[in-house]
């Protein structure tokens, strides 16, 4: 599964490099994100994967409980991120700044609207994970949980840069 999904987010980035060479007035629409939102959301992202490792540490040696507390506060920094992209979303779209502004807006939103699917996914299926956790089965899928919860961060690791700092 996740082959699959370096090949989507690969694809994606590496269409979105080569414009970006092509297309250097790119620099004044990415000059329009806000690059405050998106450290803060680094932030918390690499925050709840600290948590994610955590929740594993526990499930390891039978913690039950410390690993579900861990995976719920994993959860809870994929909600503050998804706010924080809903806040931008909002407000670059009141500022006239749509999907279809430009090609970069489009990269931007398609980019960023993508990683927040599989952010929403993951926190759906920790919140599952937790439930069997909770009762001290299947604590193996922590791990798998928290494999998948990097590779998102990951992501995150080359969109933020590419999209708000590269200007």
């Amino acid at each position: 599964m996740l082959a699959s999904e370096i090949v989507i987010f690969g694809g994606l980035l590496m269409s979105y490099l080569l414009f970006r060479l092509l297309h250097t007035s790119w620099g004044y629409e990415a000059a329009h994100t806000n690059p405050y939102a998106g450290g803060f959301n680094t932030f918390v992202l690499l925050t709840s994967s600290l948590f994610v490792v955590l929740a594993h540490q526990a499930a390891e040696v039978g913690d039950t409980k410390r690993s579900f507390r861990y995976i719920w506060y994993t959860i809870g920094g994929g909600g503050v991120f998804m706010l924080v992209k809903a806040y931008e979303y909002t407000s670059e779209i009141m500022h006239g700044y749509t999907m279809l502004k430009s090609v970069f807006w489009s990269f931007y939103y398609t980019a960023t609207g993508l990683h927040g699917f599989h952010v929403l996914c993951g926190m759906v299926i920790m919140g599952i994970i937790a439930q069997d956790v909770k009762k001290g089965k299947n604590l193996h899928r922590v791990e798998a949980i928290g494999i998948y919860w990097h590779f998102v961060d990951v992501v995150w690791i080359f969109l933020f840069p590419l999209l708000y700092i590269a200007k």
